[in-house]
């Protein structure tokens, strides 16, 4: 088999992998719960990666809105998008998100997702305009949290 072939191959795996990994693991976590008060519900081994995340915690907090729909124009273009974890504190007039990554190479699509993370604080901005927006990447391979400048 010749060399280009192998890679074809190898990125066709990767890409299903990929794809079969994020899927499983927005199920997963759409029911995970870190609740000191109510309980904690959901798959004990991220419960307790969580548990010990105080930077984490307020996102699977109870109340906290998941795989939520969003839609509206972005440069134009009319776009419709879902983004994992919302937080909005209407008290505070601040929202944070989520977006969940299974890459293990976080650099490979990193400007790819920065777009539509942006594309996300936009549509935001435009629902929400006198709230304070921030946009994260969270990194499922080591549980890393990243902003992203909205």
């Amino acid at each position: 088999m010749t060399q280009k072939l192998k890679d074809i191959l190898t990125g066709a795996n990767n890409k299903d992998f990929a794809t079969k990994n994020g899927t499983q693991m927005h199920t997963i976590l759409r029911h995970v719960v870190v609740d000191d008060i109510k309980g904690n519900c959901g798959a004990n081994d991220i419960v307790e990666i969580i548990e010990k995340r105080p930077d984490l915690r307020p996102f699977f907090a109870s109340g906290v809105q998941t795989e939520v729909s969003i839609a509206g124009f972005v440069n134009g273009v009319f776009i419709s998008r879902r983004i994992d974890r919302l937080l909005i504190n209407h008290d505070k007039k601040t929202i944070d998100f989520i977006d969940y990554k299974t890459d293990i190479n976080k650099t490979e699509f990193i400007d790819k997702y920065k777009k539509q993370l942006s594309e996300y604080c936009v549509l935001l901005r435009s629902a929400y305009p006198k709230y304070q927006i921030k946009g994260y990447i969270l990194w499922l391979n080591d549980w890393v949290l990243d902003q992203v400048i909205c």
